[in-house]
């Protein structure tokens, strides 16, 4: 197991618009391998390239919850939503590269998704609930776009702050 180190908000690899990766190849099969065991360590329920520092369209993600239910690990090449309900649904967003941070964030209650396989196979799954919202904030990773973005200003500028905070103690921390 090989846990990838996570980009800490704000950083501008988070903000830009990852690449298409076209057919998977084995470097991509290893990074998504590793990107799980980075996710399932944090822990967390999805995690894009972006946020460990490859800026390619892949996600992965996980959001069987349920004590004893057998997991579902997913990669998600090249992923794009097709389709999306009218109906709304509110959760309370976290993400892996903005710790400890939370705020409610509307999305569509339902998307339907394509993407590609690890095994190079064309996909397509209409997703709901909390797959629905983690599909869709993975995705936005790879678009540049951070749950925050969602938030009004004066959020958004007050958990900008607090983690350019954090930043600043791991690096006096690292340097120590």
């Amino acid at each position: 197991m090989s846990i990838l180190p996570i980009l800490l908000h704000p950083d501008p690899r988070l903000k830009t618009r990852a690449e298409e990766i076209g057919v998977p190849d084995a470097a991509v099969r290893d990074l998504a391998a590793r990107m799980l065991d980075t996710m399932y360590d944090a822990p967390g329920i999805g995690l894009a390239a972006p946020q460990v520092g490859v800026l390619r369209r892949l996600i992965v993600m996980d959001c069987v919850k349920e004590e004893g239910a057998a997991p579902r690990p997913m990669a998600l090449v090249d992923p794009a939503v097709e389709w999306v309900s009218e109906a709304m649904a509110t959760y309370e967003e976290g993400c892996l590269s903005i710790p400890d941070q939370y705020g409610d964030v509307e999305r569509p209650a339902e998307v339907e998704v394509t993407w590609t396989d690890l095994d190079g196979v064309r996909r397509r799954e209409r997703f709901a609930g909390l797959w629905a919202t983690c599909v869709q904030h993975e995705i936005d990773h790879l678009d540049g776009k951070l749950f925050i973005d969602y938030l009004k200003p004066l959020k958004r500028q007050m958990i900008t702050r607090k983690m350019q905070k954090l930043k600043r103690e791991r690096a006096r921390t690292a340097s120590a």
